[in-house]
């Protein structure tokens, strides 16, 4: 829903223009004059913004010069019962977006505000899409039967368009942390037919409870203390598009019985309104908790878990996609030797048997992060096994006998001989030997003085 602030000191035709527009699908906010509509603006974030050019105090073209050096990007349009061509030229050095002169055509004024929307949209979705990397398919980096197998569903599932006025079906996605959950998010939606609509999203683990209902569902003015203005929400905000609503395992019930409404009929409510709002939005949501354990203990909706559940995608952890380590390590390390001026680096044998070994308990995103950590200490081009900027923990392989207890186990022997490959492996760093053993600095300390272990 595209939001307008009006600036304009003539009483009636402000409230014409307003109820038109709220009839016709637009949030109208109005000001009186320049001076309070400059201090409001920032806060109801409008997608134009209109103001007569006759304004009590600071008139109209003042004010233009102001709103456009907040924001280079704002569509402003002016309203004016004087119009002549000096005017028209200074308008447009200031940056105007469009006139509209006065006696007012309403309809004529919706044309041409609903024009100057889809504009700004388009640009912002074409400058969202240079700013950031692509959301397509071709991020989900793996050749391994279950990325394979992930995309092909992904394809299939959001390719398909329902039928006129329902609502396209919602997606669930589950992994461990680190998985590339986000991307599996972007994936559905740049394969999809929204995908010129917005993506927004939402991780519920970081904002507080008491916030999230605001940041959802937006609020009125007055509706509570803090509330000066009106604000759109989020859900509203990905009108036409996708909303990803990130650890959703996080979200209290509250907030989870308002967002089941959502999905069932489509419809919003801002806080402190009384009207419903239609939306036309794909949601989204990840996690990385069992939500059906989090139903059985009475902490998640069992109704909202399966109508998000509609559409489930399960991400598989990087330690059972072996052959896409070497791979993800590649592509990796070619991102991040283009970006910090090392292009010609590569790995040895062993580095890549390294890499192989590990379990990867961070998954994709420990693996990135590492691989970027060791192009910045990258010394040389051919990085080995000792140019991986931390100790990699082989996969815990079976013994090839169980111990036999009945025989006696010596625990200090076993608990010295673990510290001491810990400390082999890591060239006696303790912290990194303590990560390698699960445990404190201080621990690993005490431990090693208990067995009679040099830190020399």
């Amino acid at each position: 829903m595209p939001t307008l602030f009006l600036i304009e000191d003539e009483t009636t035709l402000a409230k014409n223009i307003e109820r038109y527009l709220e009839r016709h699908g637009w949030d109208v906010e109005t000001a009186e004059s320049a001076e309070d509509g400059l201090q409001r603006v920032a806060a109801v974030g409008p997608d134009i913004i209109m103001l007569d050019f006759n304004l009590p105090g600071m008139d109209g073209l003042a004010a233009l010069s102001i709103l456009r050096e907040r924001d280079p990007q704002a569509r402003i349009v002016m309203l004016t019962g004087h119009a002549n061509v000096q005017l028209a030229v200074d308008a447009m050095k200031a940056g105007l977006s469009d006139f509209i002169a006065k006696p007012v055509v309403l309809a004529d004024l919706k044309r041409t505000l609903d024009r100057l929307v889809n504009d700004s949209r388009l640009q912002r979705q074409i400058a969202y899409h240079h700013s950031r990397e692509s959301g397509a398919l071709i991020d989900l980096i793996g050749e391994c039967p279950e990325m394979t197998d992930l995309k092909s569903r992904i394809k299939l599932v959001v390719q398909m368009q329902p039928s006129e006025g329902s609502p396209p079906p919602s997606i669930l996605i589950t992994g461990e942390t680190g998985t590339g959950k986000e991307l599996v998010a972007r994936a559905c939606h740049y394969e999809s037919p929204r995908r010129d609509g917005p993506f927004i999203e939402v991780n519920c683990a970081a904002i507080p409870h008491s916030l999230l209902e605001s940041e959802l569902f937006g609020h009125e003015r007055g509706a509570f203390t803090d509330a000066r203005e009106r604000k759109t929400g989020l859900i509203e905000a990905a009108d036409g598009g996708t909303l990803f609503l990130d650890e959703i395992g996080e979200a209290d019930l509250a907030i989870q019985a308002k967002l089941l409404k959502v999905l069932e009929d489509q419809r919003i409510r801002r806080l402190g309104s009384v009207q419903d709002r239609r939306v036309d939005v794909r949601i989204i949501a990840a996690t990385n908790q069992l939500l059906e354990q989090r139903v059985r203990d009475g902490l998640f909706r069992a109704d909202l878990f399966y109508r998000l559940r509609v559409v489930h995608f399960a991400v598989p952890p990087l330690r059972g996609r072996e052959n896409d380590i070497e791979l993800l390590a590649g592509k990796f390390l070619e991102q991040f030797g283009r970006r910090y001026g090392k292009p010609a680096l590569s790995f040895t044998q062993n580095a890549r048997d390294a890499l192989n070994a590990y379990d990867w308990p961070g998954n994709v995103r420990e693996l990135r992060n590492l691989i970027e950590q060791t192009v910045i200490l990258a010394q040389d081009n051919l990085i080995d096994v000792a140019g991986l900027s931390m100790p990699l923990i082989p996969h815990t392989a079976p013994t090839s006998a169980p111990l036999d207890v009945t025989a006696g186990v010596d625990l200090a022997s076993i608990e010295r001989d673990l510290i001491c490959q810990a400390l082999e492996k890591t060239r006696r760093n303790i912290t990194q030997a303590a990560r390698i053993l699960g445990i404190s600095r201080d621990t690993l300390r005490y431990r090693m003085e208990k067995h009679g272990l040099s830190r020399a």
